[in-house]
């Protein structure tokens, strides 16, 4: 039995992504025809938000402001568009600043989209996404290289499948900001910088160097630029060499100074990060003995707009997913789509004309809510959510693991332990679908529910038949206590009992 999802929305004509990255935010927009994406417009506004961290890992004031202004812009460009023809993702930058949630909860309000925070993993495989719409059709291995600015990200795939993603946390932003700070280019600072890349790219050499490719490529700007400064000043014939980057460092060296630095093709917004990209690409080719690398489109935001084409399209990536982790914990189908199915009804009944997004993570975690038995049965609920926080999940953002993690952990036993979780309504009255969903399936075989009146708003009411109750002694003593549970979280309900 497979798991079935309701659609969010009719399918629309255009799709938009908009890219938070550590070096620049991108919007790009595209209209789909015959299952295929034309592009109909590209925004692009160079931030730095990567280099406006301060000594406490804080996204700084001036940081904040910019990125707000910028996101204030694209959300005029998206007005009118569908939420479920919109993604908007958020990288390295976001996953690691201290003060990221605070910053994304006004960044959300002024775009007027919810912000997704990707994985490095998620992030390597959209990029995988949206170079296999570039290239030939082949069955060549490939390597795809692709330096953000927070990040550098590395995947191995062939035809139109990724088979290992790796994401380090290098990036021409924080190494430019780390190695050559105020602009300051020398062959000292290049060494430092280089032999750090290569310990970071040493850890995944193994798997992705010498023997595992055939061809590779490089798909972000930073390769896009450096393939184009390689050929506009004659230092490589084409593509990206060692030989090529070898003589751009020595040009650079010379300079001393990015302000000196005199090249065609090197636009502005590209000169102040140029050094730390130049010295992971050169780690990089080194450390997996790379001969060359060919510079190619597509990247991430066009494989996330062929993602969102796929969920509006029922060609979900996370639907794949679920189907993964049901399989590979080895959980009861039955019984766990019978939880999903009463869970999903109650949550419906529970708060009227639900959000679509809300009814599809709450019947995710209702069918993935024992894989942690994989591991012990005891306290199981706890072992499938951190499964669920910390296992590479495609298609899912991190946002979306949390939540289904904390159903997950909620799903059973004390509600002490959720914390400040219960104090959003939306989440009590998905945990709380699903809480009961659990305990009326405690015989792990098909019942005939109740007919039962549920609401959960502000306050939740929750009754049963007196006469299904009394034919259901132990199912009685289990709300019974259900209701307790709730009354010592300070979310009492009324008479289980009509």
């Amino acid at each position: 039995m497979k798991p079935t999802m309701t659609a969010l929305s009719p399918a629309p004509s255009t799709l938009a992504v908009v890219d938070m990255g550590s070096n620049s935010f991108r919007l790009e927009i595209g209209r789909v025809e015959g299952g295929q994406i034309f592009r109909l417009d590209t925004w692009r506004e160079t931030l730095h938000i990567g280099a406006c961290l301060d000594s406490r890992g804080r996204i700084t004031a001036e940081g904040r402001r910019r990125a707000l202004a910028s996101l204030a812009r694209f959300a005029e460009r998206l007005r009118g568009l569908h939420p479920s023809a919109v993604r908007v993702l958020a990288t390295h930058t976001f996953r690691v600043a201290s003060n990221a949630q605070e910053f994304l909860e006004k960044a959300e309000r002024t775009l007027g989209f919810p912000i997704d925070v990707i994985t490095g993993q998620e992030e390597a495989r959209l990029i995988y996404a949206g170079v296999k719409q570039v290239l030939p059709a082949s069955n060549e291995r490939r390597l795809i290289i692709d330096i953000g600015g927070g990040s550098t990200e590395f995947i191995l795939g062939h035809a139109l499948h990724p088979d290992r993603l790796a994401s380090l946390p290098i990036g021409c932003v924080n190494m430019s900001r780390r190695f050559f700070p105020k602009g300051r280019l020398s062959a000292t600072a290049f060494l430092a910088a280089e032999t750090a890349a290569r310990a970071e790219v040493e850890e995944i050499g193994a798997e992705f160097g010498r023997n595992a490719f055939d061809v590779a490529y490089a798909s972000s700007g930073t390769a896009l630029a450096l393939a184009e400064i390689l050929e506009a000043n004659g230092l490589s014939a084409a593509g990206i060499t060692p030989e090529g980057l070898a003589r751009l460092r020595k040009r650079m060296i010379g300079a001393g100074d990015v302000a000196r630095l005199h090249l065609e093709a090197l636009k502005p917004e590209r000169a102040p990060v140029l050094a730390g990209g130049l010295a992971i690409m050169t780690a990089t080719l080194a450390e997996l003995h790379v001969p060359r690398v060919n510079p190619v489109g597509g990247a991430m935001r066009l494989g996330a707009l062929y993602d969102l084409l796929g969920r509006t399209e029922h060609h979900d990536a996370r639907t794949a997913t679920i189907e993964q982790f049901l399989n590979r914990y080895q959980v009861d189908r039955d019984h766990a789509s019978r939880v999903a199915a009463m869970a999903v009804d109650l949550y419906r009944r529970a708060v009227p004309g639900p959000n679509p997004v809300a009814v599809q993570r709450l019947g995710w975690a209702a069918l993935l809510h024992e894989i942690g038995i994989s591991v012990s049965h005891t306290g199981f609920h706890k072992h499938g959510a951190y499964i669920l926080e910390y296992a590479d999940m495609p298609g899912f953002s991190a946002g979306e693991q949390h939540t289904l993690s904390n159903l997950v952990l909620g799903c059973r036993g004390g509600l002490g332990k959720m914390g400040g979780t219960l104090d959003d309504a939306g989440f009590r009255a998905m945990l709380l679908a699903l809480r009961l969903a659990v305990v009326f399936h405690h015989g792990r075989r098909p019942i005939k529910p109740p007919r039962v009146a549920i609401e959960a708003d502000d306050a939740l009411h929750f009754a049963v038949p007196k006469r299904w109750l009394k034919a259901h002694p132990l199912s009685d003593l289990l709300l019974a206590r259900e209701r307790g549970e709730w009354a010592a979280a300070g979310h009492a309900w009324r008479s289980l009992q009509r």
